[in-house]
C-alpha cells in the first residue's frame, strides 16, 4: 500500500495518529504538499463524505474523520506556506444573530474543508456587520448562513438585504441551511442555494462555482 493510500485509510478508518504518521512519511519521501493534500487527505474525506451521503456513517464518524484530516494538515501546513496550492474556493460561514447552535454549521465547515475549500467560520450569533466585515476582508465566493430556530429566520433575509445595501451582494453567492430552512424560504429571501445537510452543502458549493 502506498503512503497516499495509508493517508486515505487513516481518514476512512478514523485514525488521526495513522494519518499524522503517514503524512510525515510522505514528507520524508519528498512528496509535494499538493499531492499529499489532494490525493491523500481530500481523497480520504471524499470517501467519508460519500458514505455520509448514503447514510452509511453519521455525524460522530465524520467529525473524527475531519480530526484525522486536520492531524495530517498540521504536518503539511509548514510546506503549504511555500507552495502554490490554491483552494477550490473560499467560503465565509456563520450562524445568524440570535442563534447559538453550531453542530450543523461545524459539520458543513469540516466537509467543505475536506473538499478543498478555504473556510472562514464566524461561529454562532453572528451579527450582520460581522458577515460584511468578513466578506470585505476575505473576498469569498460564497457566504453560508445557518439558522436552526424559527425565530432567527428573519435574520437570514436581513443579512442578505444588508449585503445588498453594502454593495456586496453581487460579489458573493449566498447559501442557506438549517432545520427550519427550506428551498421555498431560500427563494423567498433571495439566496442562491439551499442545502439540506452537510454533504449537499459541498455539492451546492461546487455547483455555485461551476465545479460540479
Amino acid at each position: 500500500m502506498s503512503v497516499l493510500e495509508d493517508i486515505q485509510q487513516g481518514i476512512i478508518t478514523y485514525k488521526p495518529p495513522l494519518v499524522k504518521q503517514a503524512c510525515e512519511q510522505a514528507v520524508a519521501q519528498g512528496m509535494g504538499p499538493r499531492e499529499i493534500v489532494q490525493e491523500g487527505l481530500i481523497a480520504g474525506m471524499a470517501v467519508v463524505g460519500a458514505k455520509f451521503r448514503r447514510n452509511e456513517v453519521f455525524v460522530p464518524e465524520v467529525m473524527i474523520a475531519a480530526r484525522a484530516m486536520h492531524a495530517g494538515l498540521d504536518v503539511v501546513k509548514p510546506l503549504l506556506a511555500h507552495s502554490e496550492i490554491e483552494p477550490v474556493g473560499t467560503v465565509v460561514l456563520g450562524t445568524v444573530k440570535g442563534d447559538l447552535h453550531d453542530i450543523g454549521k461545524n459539520l458543513v465547515a469540516m466537509m467543505l474543508e475536506g473538499a478543498g475549500f478555504r473556510v472562514f467560520d464566524l461561529g454562532i450569533d453572528t451579527p450582520v456587520e460581522r458577515f460584511i466585515q468578513a466578506i470585505q476582508e476575505n473576498k469569498p465566493q460564497i457566504v453560508g448562513m445557518s439558522s436552526l430556530i424559527t425565530n432567527t429566520l428573519p435574520r437570514v433575509g436581513e443579512t442578505i438585504e444588508a449585503l445588498q445595501q453594502a454593495g456586496l451582494r453581487n460579489q458573493v453567492k449566498v447559501m442557506v441551511g438549517g432545520a427550519p430552512v427550506s428551498q421555498s424560504f431560500a427563494d423567498q429571501v433571495g439566496a442562491d442555494a439551499y442545502a439540506a445537510d452537510a454533504s449537499s452543502a459541498v455539492e451546492k458549493a461546487k455547483e455555485l462555482l461551476g465545479l460540479a
